[in-house]
């Protein structure tokens, strides 16, 4: 699925080449990709049709064009036209007499009678719809939109505010990084990148990174995202493209997304392939050096002493007993960090790299 960059990347394709112009008609020629708007594909052509685009909009994954009337002013209703991707959509700006494309869904025709903006999705799980924009914290939103949290590459993107909410979850790091309403716009391969970069395995718990371990990470994110931006994102095969038909090749930068059984470019060792969420999530042995582990309150403190974990918030140093449960009973494990490469409960078996998602299933501590 496109994630941010390959997002961007079709934004300033249309604001290039559609923002500004007047739609003259929309010719909706599969239902499915109008599905989202619920009133129907001819009250969708009805309605834009005599409307000027008059701006391409982004947070994380999702694009939109503001509407405006004939003039191109902001229409006073506040009207935007939605379009997700989904796995195989495109918006491709093509001459009018150009050839159809075999998976050619939504047609939008202009008033000046120059190229075309085409909607093609051959998966049909993107599409168009119309939304009305709200305003959140002083940006305007789409309805449908206005859950998502800030991307690392927006100005009112807060790193600190972030990083305290990431501290107080209890889950693994990656899983936090592809949570949109934590932060947008990063999925499977830019999370991958930025987490081997900062040197953080992608199960290591929140609660146990420090606030400028955060930083360092998000702005591994950060980095990641431009390096892709200035090559046209990144592309596995023809279905993502810029509105030029062009796919994007920063595929051939990647360090370890896609990359396992191959050498890691930092230590040589071969990156190798976990299970996470259904999916494969890369790693190294040199990924960070602490990963999860169950252990004691006491066991924490002299982590903490030695300077290989943070206190969980509602951890008490140097004492066994941890936080209340739901029940008013103290937990005696957590998950903390520490040197071991593998995960291991308190009686020494091993739970693997998932201990953190897996926690409720591992024996007590005595």
């Amino acid at each position: 699925m496109p994630e941010l960059p390959e997002v961007e990347v079709v934004r300033r394709g249309v604001a290039e080449h559609a923002v500004g112009r007047t739609l003259s008609s929309v010719e909706v020629l599969h239902p499915r990709a109008v599905r989202r708007h619920v009133p129907g594909p001819d009250d969708f052509a009805g309605r834009l049709a005599g409307r000027c685009l008059s701006a391409a909009r982004r947070r994380g994954k999702y694009l939109w064009l503001e509407l405006g009337d004939e003039a191109g002013s902001p229409d006073s209703g506040g009207e935007a036209l939605v379009v997700h991707l989904g796995m195989s959509g495109q918006l491709l700006v093509q001459p009018g007499d150009a050839r159809e494309e075999k998976h050619l869904r939504v047609r939008l025709r202009f008033a000046d009678g120059g190229p075309e903006l085409r909607f093609v999705d051959q998966r049909t799980f993107g599409g168009l719809h119309l939304a009305d924009l709200v305003e959140v914290d002083g940006i305007a939103l789409p309805k449908p939109v206005a859950h998502i949290a800030p991307d690392p590459l927006e100005q009112v993107f807060a790193v600190d505010a972030v990083a305290a909410r990431l501290r107080s979850r209890r889950t693994g790091i990656k899983r936090a990084l592809l949570d949109q309403s934590l932060v947008s716009g990063v999925g499977n391969i830019y999370a991958d990148e930025a987490l081997w970069r900062a040197q953080l395995h992608w199960a290591r718990p929140t609660a146990t990174l420090t606030r400028p371990k955060i930083r360092e990470l998000f702005d591994a994110v950060t980095d990641v995202m431009q390096e892709a931006l200035q090559v046209g994102g990144t592309s596995f095969d023809a279905l993502y493209v810029n509105v030029n038909g062009e796919s994007g090749y920063f595929d051939r930068s990647l360090a370890v997304y896609g990359q396992a059984g191959r050498p890691c470019r930092r230590c040589g060792a071969s990156v190798r392939r976990d299970a996470f969420m259904n999916r494969r999530s890369p790693a190294t042995p040199t990924s960070e050096h602490v990963e999860p582990r169950w252990s004691t309150r006491r066991q924490i403190a002299e982590l903490n002493r030695r300077g290989l974990g943070t206190v969980p918030a509602g951890a008490h140093p140097g004492s066994s007993r941890g936080p209340r449960n739901r029940r008013g009973r103290h937990r005696r494990s957590v998950v903390i960090a520490s040197s071991s490469r593998t995960a291991s409960s308190p009686n020494g078996s091993d739970l693997g790299p998932n201990a953190w998602e897996n926690r409720g299933k591992s024996p007590r501590a005595s």
